[in-house]
């Protein structure tokens, strides 16, 4: 967090608490220590690539019957209530109330046979590709780093010298959801990992964004940065802490480029693209999941474009089980799957018609699938063994559908995918070799990327 009080104070310390200035020094969590992540970059040998990587996490599990693997020609408790249609891809179909997907079809991959995900509502897995918080998980002490951290060790700031890792998921009610490291079920905390917490994303919701204001003090003023330091630093004697300096100089850096500032100004954006995006509808509360916010995959595209190398965010709510919430799979898929059909069609042309996806990869999947059978209650329940994954951009080759389940949707067929070969393949795309990289974990011991020697999905480029 950052609160920088103007010249309207007296004194630009008076009235500022222990914890008020520790707010400053906050936002050096989110990894912006820049002469830091350039040693570790130049330490570690990587060369990084001019790109950035956007996860689109869909907490709860989303169907892939009701999305991109639909079997038409299955009984109906496993088809569900929808047909399939043609999609842009010669012989390929999606479900029929994904239209606006399947018209673009061509534009990213799907792949429909991910494994190696566990029963767990929770986003880690989706953050970091393992499992973790339970001792059969054998976690090394202070927990997995998530991609953006690895990525901000590894390769330091983007562009101008910008947060490297932001999360602009909204606030969810369900903790696990949340990207802060928190598990379902075991309740424990694999955060912020072994890389630290200089390298925790820098995060948006709640008190941080409104925070990103500067009271009473004039743009043209901050041309000036030693100026505006030099005021900081007169407080610092008051409020002795160690690494002060350095979450100061991360804080203001980020203000004085106004970069990313601006990029969270919604404001600051064409209404007729706002527009275009679509309105947000909310989801359940008792899911404890995200809106469905176009604005906030429109977020996502500002945030990458001010240069942020690993942005996440949330969209929707998918523990679709049946009625004992809000209703049947097939009231859930009317309701949500049009309007998140319409985002993030949307949101891929956006990047694509900006010449973004030359760059930038987005991957969007949740924590695991769900059952081929629908249930009593008319939902489908969660289902690890297999789930479809969108990913695009990058250099990733679009119009590609690797995989195949078997007639139910819950068993993969041909070519499983580990959901480690997704993690390398985001790695390849920023320039880390998986091959080659490693990180040192707290007691000392190198640890890389991806276990087993994953690799980047060959098929895919």
């Amino acid at each position: 967090m950052l609160t920088i009080l103007g010249n309207r104070q007296q004194r630009f310390c008076d009235g500022l608490s222990r914890r008020h200035f520790l707010r400053i020094g906050a936002l050096g969590l989110g990894g912006l220590s820049l002469p830091g992540l350039l040693r570790a970059r130049a330490q570690s040998g990587q060369s990084a690539r001019d790109g950035s990587v956007i996860i689109v996490y869909l907490p709860g599990g989303p169907t892939q019957h009701e999305t991109f693997d639909p079997k038409p020609l299955a009984p109906v408790e496993i088809r569900g209530s929808f047909g399939a249609s043609g999609t842009s891809i010669p012989g390929v179909r999606f479900c029929e109330l994904l239209p606006k997907l399947s018209r673009i079809a061509h534009t990213f991959s799907v792949v429909r046979t991910l494994t190696g995900m566990h029963n767990r509502h929770e986003s880690y897995q989706c953050y970091t590709g393992r499992p973790g918080g339970r001792n059969e998980d054998s976690e090394p002490a202070g927990g997995w780093p998530s991609f953006g951290s690895v990525v901000s060790r590894l390769v330091g700031p983007g562009a101008h010298g910008v947060a490297p890792y932001v999360d602009a998921a909204p606030k969810m009610g369900y903790g696990p959801y949340n990207n802060t490291g928190l598990h379902d079920a075991s309740g424990k905390v694999s955060w912020p990992g072994f890389t630290g917490p200089q390298h925790c994303p820098f995060t948006l919701e709640g008190d941080v964004k409104s925070d990103l204001v500067l009271n009473g003090i004039d743009h043209a003023k901050l041309d000036d940065r030693r100026t505006l330091l030099a005021a900081v630093n007169r407080c610092q004697s008051r409020f002795p802490l160690d690494g002060l300096d350095k979450f100061q100089q991360q804080a203001f850096d980020i203000l004085t480029s106004s970069r990313l500032a601006e990029a969270l100004d919604l404001e600051k954006e064409d209404p007729k693209v706002r527009e275009r995006y679509g309105d947000v509808q909310e989801t359940h509360k008792a899911y404890g999941g995200a809106p469905q916010s176009p604005r906030h995959l429109l977020l996502a595209r500002r945030i990458v474009e001010a240069g942020v190398r690993c942005v996440t965010v949330a969209f929707g709510a998918w523990d679709w089980h049946g009625t004992e919430r809000e209703g049947t799979i097939e009231h859930h898929a009317k309701k949500y799957l049009p309007v998140f059909d319409h985002a993030l069609s949307v949101f891929l042309t956006d990047l694509g018609e900006r010449g973004l996806l030359e760059k930038v990869t987005v991957v969007v999947w949740g924590e695991f699938g769900r059952t081929p059978r629908i249930n009593r209650q008319g939902g489908r329940d969660h289902w690890p063994t297999t789930q479809s994954v969108l990913l695009a951009g990058g250099g990733i080759q679009g119009g590609r559908v690797l995989g195949a389940t078997d007639s139910t949707g819950g068993t993969p067929v041909d070519r499983p995918v580990h959901v480690q070969e997704v993690f390398a393949t985001l790695y390849r795309n920023l320039g880390i070799d998986v091959n080659t990289a490693s990180l040192p974990d707290l007691n000392g011991r190198p640890r890389y990327l991806v276990d087993e020697n994953r690799q980047p999905i060959s098929e895919l480029f």
